[in-house]
């Protein structure tokens, strides 16, 4: 069964349609919490974290994976993973800004996945 990996903390069921689309193009939407990192980990700390979510994810064999998260992190996951030929997607979006003078809204509207 293909797979498309989202390692993020923006769960799918919460993506716009466009958004889904374009994943399920890679297969089945299988959803995995980027960890929360903490902030004090030194480099060999990342580095343990960072080879139990490569294992995790490579355990579910995906043909693409979607990584965003703490940057450290995510810099060596998504090495790892290219190291062993998955491709790894970033998520493009487009930054829309409302200002009115006392309120600032700001949204993205996701516009295509873009590999690392």
């Amino acid at each position: 069964m293909n797979r498309f990996v989202n390692f993020s903390n923006h769960p799918s069921e919460k993506w716009d349609g466009n958004q889904r689309e374009e994943a399920l193009k890679y297969g089945v939407i299988q959803d995995i919490p980027f960890p929360a990192v903490d902030p004090d980990g030194d480099e060999a700390y990342i580095d343990r974290l960072a080879e139990l979510c490569t294992a995790q994810i490579e355990g579910l064999s995906p043909r693409a994976v979607l990584c965003q998260g703490e940057f450290c992190l995510a810099y060596q996951v998504i090495a790892r993973l290219k190291e062993k030929g998955i491709l790894v997607l970033a998520a493009c979006s487009e930054r829309v800004v409302k200002e009115d003078g006392h309120k600032k809204e700001v949204s993205f509207t996701f516009r295509r996945f873009r590999r690392y």
